[in-house]
């Protein structure tokens, strides 16, 4: 089979496109024909990941330690990336017995990555999930990530219908996704984003939206229940003036810094800092595929590239002018 895979951290180009052994499912595994997967920011991440500084890494040194040992220090360990996939069932272990060849399924695999090939063994109790009816590959693989991440941490948060909400970073996977789910909750949404990606959330139903390049949205009027900081690009300080009284500005990447911060709000009243991690569970995958087919969630494509372009997709999604997902077409 054909895969892409790099052998050196690196830009785009170290992305190759090599024959590779066609995987074999185990009993309890299913064998996927993967016809479409996504570039994800961890995509670029990992891919130049010796380049990647403990500053720069968008959470605590300690997870930047780990992540190395993982990754890899000066060459990279998982030299195949991809964590969402869209595809068709092409064979099931003997134990096997939700799923069956034919069938037309999605799915995340997390930080072990592996989508970027043409055929994936996932586990039938990993996250994977029937894909939704009214996608297509490419919308259902665009579809995965970025939304289990948002209806967990909007869930938890406790959103809810009269509230006002603000996305900070709102054109990525969990931002454009968290957009979606507080509208699906009755919020009104606000969503800050690039100048390029402002019709983008405003067609994924964000009430207003703001580019920040051009506005500050804390030191703007309006008052908000609830702040998704995405990348952790703002700080508490300077949001407390347009936080409602009993208002959250819950972080998705974050620091020491905003781990303590959430630590001395939590034993006060009123504002508070809070920092979570969103766990990928097949409960909530099913939970989206049940809203993507209630029309309550869609998927923008913004550009498709076939699986010799990689490095295109790679260098596309890197610039920073994408208006939604980017996907690379395995199986068309």
């Amino acid at each position: 089979m054909k895969a892409i895979e790099h052998s050196q951290y690196g830009p785009p180009e170290v992305l190759q496109l090599k024959e590779v052994d066609k995987p074999v499912p185990k009993d309890e595994e299913v064998l996927i024909r993967v016809h479409a997967t996504t570039v994800n920011y961890g995509d670029l991440i990992a891919r130049n990941f010796r380049a990647v500084t403990p500053r720069q890494f968008n959470m605590p040194g300690l997870f930047w330690f780990f992540a190395k040992l993982y990754f890899g220090f000066n060459k990279p360990n998982v030299t195949r990336l991809g964590s969402e996939f869209s595809g068709v069932v092409e064979s099931v272990g003997k134990d096997v017995q939700q799923y069956k060849p034919g069938d037309p399924v999605f799915g995340y695999l997390g930080q072990a990555m592996g989508t970027y090939a043409e055929y994936v063994c996932v586990p039938e109790g990993g996250v994977l999930a029937p894909k939704p009816a009214n996608m297509s590959h490419e919308e259902a693989a665009a579809s995965v990530y970025g939304n289990i991440m948002a209806l967990y941490l909007l869930r938890e948060a406790g959103i809810h219908k009269g509230q006002k909400v603000l996305i900070n970073g709102a054109s990525g996977s969990i931002g454009s996704a968290a957009v979606q789910v507080a509208r699906h909750f009755g919020a009104e949404v606000t969503a800050v984003c690039g100048t390029a990606g402002l019709d983008y959330v405003k067609a994924l139903g964000a009430d207003k939206a703001i580019d920040y390049r051009r506005e500050d949205f804390t030191q703007g009027d309006a008052i908000y229940d609830f702040v998704l900081d995405v990348l952790g690009r703002v700080s508490f300080s300077s949001c407390k003036r347009v936080l409602a009284e009993n208002g959250r500005l819950q972080y998705v990447s974050f620091k020491m810094k905003q781990l303590l911060q959430m630590l001395m709000t939590s034993m006060a009243g009123g504002k508070k800092v809070v920092c979570k991690l969103a766990p990928g569970s097949v409960e909530n995958l099913q939970a989206v595929k049940e809203l993507i087919e209630a029309g309550e969630i869609r998927a923008l494509v913004d550009r498709s590239f076939p699986m010799e372009q990689a490095a295109e997709a790679h260098r596309y999604a890197e610039e920073g002018g994408s208006k939604g997902p980017v996907v690379i077409q395995i199986f068309k």
